[in-house]
This record gives structure tokens, sequence and C-alpha cells, in this order.
């Protein structure tokens, strides 16, 4: 057995009783009265893999079991028995079932607990809630670090960009999958038994085995449930009491204070939630984790928050206009992309952030996801493995690269354009400097990348004394800032000359505030009910546990934005 297999195992050992606890009768009783019990015959199934919006199933007596399909045969993923319950964090999520499940018993009896009152009891039920949570969620740990488990397969020709697209969409979502090389014994095996050519790929096998060709980031994220439909087929507009735009911390913290207070919340995200944070290997000064937390798994575990208290989320949703009308109390219209229905909310909260800066390099568009990187995270840091490689820029998010990549990577080398690490916090500043394999290079600016489908070396110049050399590397991590994603909005929202957005008292003075009886809240835009946080803001300091907080405070102004509206009628 490797290392890493003893690691896994420990780790299985270690988070087994988390992962499977009985219920007691305390629970059972708390749970009974939303549910409906049902006997079953053995083969019958409970559900299938694919199927949305479960509810929860306990097991009473008899047996049932998970398994998963894949080419033929089925692999076993747990057994239930009585007081045992089954699923996992697609559950919280409505997203889709990644296995199967079927009685085994000669005959069995269960519990169902439907979607909807199984997120009421999340909400209300605390002496049950944590319980199936803490399990869901870890299960849903375990389930991405067995290496028998496929999940959704993305099959790519070696080195394509489509199909690296597709593996980075699922991996930021949190989806378990497995990218498989069409050139490899496992691609042409499977390309053969599904008759997939190199014309089909990149292809998406789906939890039921069926085949996707060329799919698109909508039909993935419909197969795996991110793309929640936000409105029936008859329905013409879609109200909310918040609509938050933007999934990053300050959207996602939003999201849980909102939804716990008991608003009807939407939350529409462009590509997957956390934001800049999200792609973060390691948060090392987030209040309340001593040792660090990564930005994915922080931002993961804010989004099954709000999920619990019944905020809605839609991936991949991109708002496209907001049109706003003072005298009408769903005074936001939101046009979403690829949804019929115009989302109606009594307030809006952007949070939309920012897109990062793209170097000035010669041959930079090329290597786009195929050697030029905008997070270091643990998908990034294989192909990093004894390599040198490059990290562009000076501030924590450069910094907190530069420490990840390090323990893999063979050599760091830092790109900086100033002379110092200023921007950067001070312990961290301290940890790169003292780092044996990490250099800071002062001074210094990428002026072109080279090599065939994948980045093999780039040119780096010394502004000071004109010297240039020429760098060995498969992978060059831009951390260099970003523009605020504010092209989307009407001109009435006030904005700075960079584009960030404008709030409180800078505002106070708009059109629409002088037409009003109260002052705008420090995070209301210069139209009223609509709030703006995170990095998107006008002088917001651009840190996580700012956003976060600040998702907090914008709630607070939406209740009273709402109280004061509700005044007014």
């Amino acid at each position: 057995m490797t290392p890493d297999e003893q690691e896994d195992e420990q780790f299985y050992r270690d988070t087994e009783s988390i992962a499977f606890p009985k219920l007691d009768d305390h629970q059972l009783s708390l749970l009974e009265p939303l549910g409906e019990r049902r006997v079953l015959s053995r083969g019958e199934f409970i559900f299938k893999a694919g199927q949305r919006d479960l509810g929860l199933t306990i097991v009473l007596r008899g047996e049932i079991e998970a398994f998963e399909s894949r080419d033929g045969t089925e692999q076993i993923l747990a057994t239930a028995r009585e007081r045992d319950f089954v699923g996992d964090v697609a559950m919280l999520q409505g997203t889709s079932a990644l296995a199967s499940v079927r009685v085994t018993s000669p005959e069995s009896e269960i519990l169902h607990v439907p979607a909807a009152e199984l997120r009421r009891a999340f909400a209300e039920l605390p002496g049950v809630s944590s319980t199936i949570v803490n399990a869901l969620i870890m299960r849903r740990r375990r389930l991405r670090r067995d290496r028998e488990f496929a999940g959704l397969r993305v099959l790519t020709a070696s080195g394509a960009r489509e199909g690296h697209h597709l593996d980075d969409f699922l991996d930021k979502n949190h989806i378990p999958h497995r990218l498989i090389e069409f050139e490899s014994e496992q691609g042409q095996a499977l390309s053969k038994r599904l008759h997939l050519t190199s014309r089909d790929l990149p292809a998406l096998i789906t939890a039921a085995g069926a085949p996707l060709r060329r799919p698109s980031l909508r039909e993935v994220a419909q197969v795996a449930g991110l793309l929640r439909p936000l409105a029936f087929e008859n329905e013409s507009e879609i109200k909310a009491d918040l609509a938050i735009v933007g999934a990053g911390p300050a959207g996602l913290a939003a999201a849980v204070y909102a939804a716990s207070e008991g608003l009807h919340t939407v939350v529409l995200e462009s590509y997957a939630p956390g934001g800049q944070a999200g792609s973060s290997s390691l948060i090392e000064n987030f209040f309340g984790f001593p040792t660090g937390i990564s930005g994915g798994d922080l931002t993961w575990l804010a989004q099954l928050q709000a999920y619990r208290f019944g905020a809605k989320f839609s991936t991949p949703a991109q708002a496209l206009s907001l049109n706003y009308d003072g005298a009408d109390e769903y005074r936001a219209c939101l046009q979403v992309e690829g949804c019929g229905a115009v989302l109606r909310a009594k307030c809006v909260l952007i949070a939309t952030g920012a897109d990062y800066r793209r170097l000035d390099a010669e041959g930079r568009e090329q290597f786009e996801n195929m050697g030029v990187y905008y997070a270091a995270t643990a998908l990034e840091g294989q192909i990093c493995r004894g390599e040198t490689v490059i990290v562009a820029g000076s501030g924590n998010s450069a910094g907190q690269a530069a420490m990840f990549l390090s323990d893999g990577a063979a050599k760091v080398l830092l790109v900086i354009r100033g002379d110092d690490l200023s921007k950067m916090s001070s312990y961290l500043s301290r940890r790169v400097e003292a780092k044996d394999n990490v250099e800071i290079l002062y001074h210094t600016q990428i002026r072109k990348m080279s090599g065939g489908k994948m980045l093999e070396e780039a040119e780096l110049e010394n502004t000071r004394t004109g010297e240039r050399r020429m760098v060995r590397t498969p992978a060059i991590f831009s951390m260099i800032g970003a523009v605020p994603c504010t092209e989307w909005l009407p001109p009435e929202i006030e904005r700075d000359e960079k584009g960030f957005i404008k709030t409180g008292l800078r505002v106070a003075s708009a059109p629409a505030w002088k037409e009003n009886k109260r002052q705008p809240g420090p995070l209301e835009t210069s139209l009223p009910n609509i709030f703006a946080g995170g990095d998107v803001r006008s002088g917001s300091v651009k840190r996580c546990a700012t956003a976060v907080g600040e998702g907090g405070m914008a709630v607070a102004g939406v209740q009273e934005a709402l109280a004061a509206s509700a005044n007014r009628t």
C-alpha cells in the first residue's frame, strides 16, 4: 500500500462515525411527522443516478444499498440498515444524485421525507439538521477522495482547452468527476464502447452512462443539476425579496443571512461560487480557522449553509441587464441568461466582483488555461510538481499561490513589477521571503510566452537593466488584480473613474435619493434598494473577511429598505 493509500485509509477510519451516524429515537420522532412510511421489496429502486430534488430516506427495517454503475459493472458505495439514512450533499443543493439506491433485503420499510420538508427540517430542527448535514458533507468529501468512484466523466483529447475548461468548471463547483484522456487505454476503451470519435470531444459521460458530445457549460450544468430553472414554463416573471448577483464571499454571506431571516433569496452565479477567494489554495488569516482553510472549502461550506436556509442558486446564470422602477414594490427587473422569465426583486445586491487582469505578454492568449492560470488549487498544483513555475503579482493572492505551489514545485519565481512586497500581509511576505525554493524577482515583467499545445517557456525582462532571460515552465499564475464586472449595469448606478460602484454618502446627491425621505445606507447605491458589496464596491478593502462582512451589512440594509418601503405603502 502506497503512503497516499495509507493516508486515505486513515481518513476513512477517522471519519466513519461522522459520515454514517444512526438516528436516535428523538431525531426519528421529529422527522416522522414530516415524511411517509413505505414498504419496498428486494430490487426496488428508491432513486436512480441523475435524479434531482431528492428527499431523505431513513431505513426503519431491512437493508438498502447505494451503488454506482460504470461500464457494465457496479461499485457498492454504502449499505444502510436500521436507523441509517441515505444521501449526500446533493440533497442539500437539489443537484443530481451521483449514485442509485435500491433495496437488497427481501423487504424493507423506509421513512421518506420529501425535499421541501427536509429543507424545513434543516432550518427549524437543529437537533436533527446538525447530525444529518455534517454526515452529508463528510460523505461528499469521502466520495471525492475515493479513487474508484467516477461520478461524471470528461473524455477529452490530451491538452485540449475545451476539455480542461469542463474539468475546471466541475471542479470549482465541487461536482465529483474524472478527467479521462482520449489517447489513454481507458479513454480508448470508453470511446469504443460509447462509439465516440475525436470529433465528438470533449464528451461528458453522465452518471447514468450516457454520453453528451461537445456539451456547452450550460448543458454540463444541467446534467450536474447546478442550473436550476428559476421559472416554470408558463411563468413570465419570478419574484424575490432579494436577488444576489454573484456568489463570491459577499454574495454567499448575504445569501446565508438573508435566507436565515426568511427573505426569499435568489443567487445568480456566472461560473462557480467563491469568486477569487474560491481560487485561493489557503487562506490563513480568516477569523476562526487557526490553521487556515482553502478558499474553495470556505465558500463551498458557505454555499451549503445558504442552501440549508432555503436560498436558491442557479449556475451558470449571468445577469444581462437591470431595469429600475422606483414606484414599483418589485423595483428591480433582471434579465437572466437562458431564462425566458424576468426576475423581479424588491432589493438587489450586486456582488459580481472583478475579472482577472490579463498579462500584457506576447502569445498569452494561446495559453489561456493551457499554461496561464488565475487560480492555484490542487488541480493546477498537479501540473507544477517538480517543475519551475512563475507567479506574477505582489498581493496576498500571489503570496498564497507562491507558498502553495512551493510545496510541490522545484522552484517558484515570484515576478513583481515594483521593488517590495508592501501590498502583501506582513505574515505572508515574511513567509515568502524565507521559503528556500521561492525566488522573488523585483522590477520584472513577463514579455513573451511560447510552446506547442501547452506553455513551455516564458521570457522575463528586468525593467531596470533591460536584461532578458528565458525560463522553461509549464505554468504561469497571473495574480495582478482585476477589473470590476459592472458593464451590464444601467448608467443610473454611479461608478468611480475605475468602474467600481459608489455607495453610501457618496451617492446621497444622486437624483433618485433627492426624491427619497431617507439617506442611503453605507452599501446602498445611487438607486434606492440596490446594494453593492465586496470587490465590486468602490472603496472596499479587497479581503475575503471584509467581503463577508459587507454581505452581512448589505442584508441589514436590505431589511431597513424593505421596512421603509412597507411604511411608504
